[in-house]
């Protein structure tokens, strides 16, 4: 097996762990990412209901919109992230230098986008809601125009949820 399916795998199944006792909360979310820093490291799944941005709203309106789609404001950014260490694992041993980055860090990517991709086709993100009311994200942070194609070829772009992330926080895509 090549260390892109191993690496997929890996982060699949770290993630529906996460996503698993996150949602045995009951919570409806409309916003679930797998975020990583611009070097590609170790991700981290944040999230954010309906319900946690109510409570948001009641203490600072303007605020709450601000944050609606951050995933460092959320109070479920970085859920069980112990739960990532064999990712951590993986990545720590991979050699990279500048001649590699570019090919390394699209390979981590794809991994990370084709781990959420199973999710979805396993049906994960409809345990509290219709899938057609989530937005799906593997994102950089900080943002670039990269998290808007991606987000793309994992959402349906007629979804309400996903017209409202484009106009309220996506990246132009160069």
């Amino acid at each position: 097996m090549d260390f892109k399916t191993i690496l997929t795998n890996e982060i699949a199944a770290a993630a529906r762990k996460i996503l698993l006792d996150l949602f045995a909360n009951g919570e409806h979310y409309y916003y679930i990412t797998l975020a990583t820093d611009g070097l590609a490291g170790t991700p981290c799944i944040s999230a954010w209901s309906k319900e946690a941005l109510a409570v948001e709203y009641k203490k600072d309106a303007e605020n709450a919109e601000m944050i609606k789609w951050s995933y460092a404001d959320s109070p479920y950014c970085c859920w069980k992230q112990e739960c990532f260490q064999g990712v951590s694992d993986l990545l720590r041993d991979r050699k990279t230098n500048d001649e590699n980055f570019e090919e390394e860090y699209e390979m981590r990517f794809s991994a990370m986008e084709n781990a959420m991709k199973l999710l979805d086709e396993e049906g994960l993100f409809e345990r509290n809601q219709d899938r057609d009311q989530v937005m799906v994200l593997v994102e950089v942070m900080p943002p670039d125009f990269t998290n808007t194609k991606r987000a793309y070829r994992m959402n349906d772009s007629s979804m309400l949820i996903f017209r409202q992330w484009l106009a309220e926080a996506a990246e132009e895509v160069i």
